[in-house]
């Protein structure tokens, strides 16, 4: 726990009570114990509660259920990361505790299962430990036979009073989360907290209190990247979606399904990823943005599809939550290893656009600026989130709905003259109508895969093939040309510039600022825009003595992490380099530096 200081005496007695900043509490046992909810409850209390927030989670991919963690990282002030280390270990079982314990840190406080732990008396030494029949005393508290149930809100009340979080909101958050359910298993749950906030935990535990954080101006949303992604496809004004379920992407797939229908639209669960993808072309031919998605291999499957939207020039957003791989993977685990699929997946040349959110907050951004791309453009765009933004929790100020929120809907107007592919168009930039508009000419176009005139009719004329490709090829050189230059964290020039994207971002900037607190010359920059790339990144390059590009993926046959290949390609600069890992977790801000002085070193050599 940061700035720890000591403070008055707490009401209990003399208890001494411990002003902390921030708090890094790793929860870890089997998903079936409900885990997840004790961190999505910590997460959303401090949002609510105007602090700062990241999560981090691991899940078996396994039907059965095993062993599961969930890290919450809550601060008064700036979080960037999920931690590299827990302050407080809460461990239900004995894997628990040997699995983990060594990520808690030197003197910190493990809080176990009596009934399923035994500690090590050499670990003892190290760290406090703090023993609690769980188990047992949730079912004193609420009855039955259900060992296992409960042991979680139960656990929940231990770390409030630990923490003294504030327990009425607590509640609050407990009663809407099981809204709709029998009333029964609320007051089951109210009384399982209640039981675990009651425990004299001050008699065997320190008691720490959050310092004040920073008053904030807007109420703070608090949700997953997943949920960020889904909200933003609704404000975008996207009416229709289609998918096949997949993990991590399913829960866009819900929320859509869900929520689609209260504004009119339309989520179909399609059959598979194929079908899924061309009802979402289809839907879009219509003349409203749609929406498909799906994890990894599922991308693959809409591959030939994606190259039919290219040369049909469809608008089309297509969401890719990746996952370890290649072919299944681990299914639950954190990777960054689509993006050359995303950006060339398709057979023939098939420009394309690439996106990819730096966090929680900017999915939502992100799913709205990707319609507003393909509208304009009329081009596929796929959104390349990842596991560990999906499933993280941050908190982030509410958004100026009144502003973003638009309506996509066609327009019937009658057309005098009209040609969706004119070679002659600004750009290059096709224009569809929606089928059914007039055409006063008495001419209507059509859409085909094949190569096209400018009214969409087969041709197999190698003049027009060529000034075809150029135009689709010319309208993304544009949207280059408009896209902003990525912002370097810290300065603009220096000896080491780290470049991630997606998740990567916040431990990147915590790396940062690690760094040049210890005098060490290095800046960050996250790339959203991946295809195509925005203009100035070969002068920012230049300001720097070494580029490492920190991707969640391998360094492949020729020694380089996926969008170092990319970024090596088009600059043609031997400094930059790929530091990469394909463990399934999210980076810890400590192996980065790590990493970082081993690339130095090897420089000298």
């Amino acid at each position: 726990m940061s700035d720890s200081t000591a403070a008055s005496a707490a009401a209990e007695g003399n208890k001494k009570v411990s002003k902390v900043s921030e708090a890094v509490i790793r929860i870890a046992g089997n998903s079936q114990d409900g885990i997840q909810s004790i961190g999505g409850f910590l997460a959303r209390l401090a949002g609510r509660s105007e602090q700062e927030v990241m999560t981090f989670m691991t899940i078996p991919s396994t039907i059965s259920g095993g062993p599961s963690i969930f890290q919450v990282r809550i601060g008064s002030g700036e979080v960037l990361s999920s931690g590299d280390e827990a302050d407080v270990l809460l461990a239900f079982y004995q894997h628990s505790y040997e699995n983990h314990i060594g990520f808690l840190k030197e003197g910190g406080i493990v809080l176990y299962d009596s009934g399923h732990v035994e500690p090590d008396p050499e670990l003892e030494k190290k760290h406090r430990h703090v023993g609690c029949a769980v188990t047992e005393l949730t079912v004193e508290a609420i009855g039955g036979t259900a060992r296992d149930k409960g042991k979680n809100i139960f656990s929940l009340g231990l770390i409030a009073r630990m923490f003294d979080l504030d327990a009425p909101k607590l509640e609050n958050l407990i009663i809407e989360r099981f809204k709709g359910k029998a009333t029964s298993i609320t007051t089951t749950a109210l009384t399982a907290f209640h039981a675990g906030y009651a425990y004299p935990i001050s008699t065997i535990a320190e008691l720490y209190e959050f310092t004040e954080p920073q008053a904030r101006d807007k109420e703070q949303v608090v949700t997953n990247g997943n949920e960020a992604l889904g909200y933003g496809i609704l404000a975008a004004g996207v009416r229709f979606g289609a998918a096949y379920p997949i993990t991590p992407w399913s829960d866009v797939m819900e929320l859509l399904r869900r929520e689609l229908p209260k504004y009119g639209g339309v989520f179909v669960q399609a059959e598979d990823e194929i079908a899924a993808v061309s009802m979402a072309i289809g839907s879009s031919y219509s003349g409203r943005v749609a929406v498909t998605g799906s994890s990894g291999p599922g991308l693959s499957l809409k591959s030939e599809a994606i190259g039919w939207a290219v040369m049909a020039e469809m608008p089309l957003v297509i969401i890719d939550v990746q996952r370890a791989g290649p072919s299944t993977g681990m299914a639950t685990s954190v990777e960054q290893s689509d993006l050359n699929i995303a950006c060339f997946g398709a057979h023939g040349d098939a420009p394309r656009v690439v996106l990819a959110p730096a966090n929680v907050e900017d999915c939502f951004f992100t799913a709205i600026e990707a319609v507003n791309i393909a509208r304009k453009y009329s081009v596929p765009v796929i959104i390349l989130s990842d596991q560990a933004i999906s499933t993280r929790i941050e908190a982030f100020p509410m958004p100026n709905l009144e502003k973003l929120v638009q309506d996509i809907s066609p327009t019937f107007e009658p057309q005098k003259e009209f040609e969706p592919y004119d070679l002659d168009a600004a750009d290059g930039i096709t224009n569809h109508q929606p089928p059914g508009t007039r055409m006063e000419s008495g001419k209507y176009p059509v859409i085909t895969g094949l190569e096209h005139n400018e009214m969409g009719h087969p041709t197999n004329s190698p003049v027009l093939h060529t000034k075809m490709m150029a135009k689709r090829r010319r309208k993304l050189q544009k949207l280059a040309s408009e896209l902003p230059r990525p912002k370097v964290y810290g300065p603009e020039e220096g000896n080491v510039l780290l470049i991630g994207w997606g998740s990567t971002q916040g431990c990147l900037r915590e790396a940062v600022e690690r760094a040049r607190k210890s005098g060490d010359s290095i800046s960050c920059l996250t790339m959203r825009h991946l295809m195509p790339m925005p203009g100035g990144l070969k002068e920012i390059f230049d300001g720097f003595h070494h580029v490492y590009v920190v991707e969640t993926n391998d360094e492949g046959l020729n020694g380089y992490g996926q969008l170092a290949g990319l970024l090596r390609a088009k600059f043609c600069d031997k400094k930059i380099q790929g530091i990469n890992k394909t463990d399934g977790l999210t980076w810890r801000v400590s192996d980065i530096l790590k990493r970082v002085q081993e690339k130095l070193e090897t420089a000298k050599d």
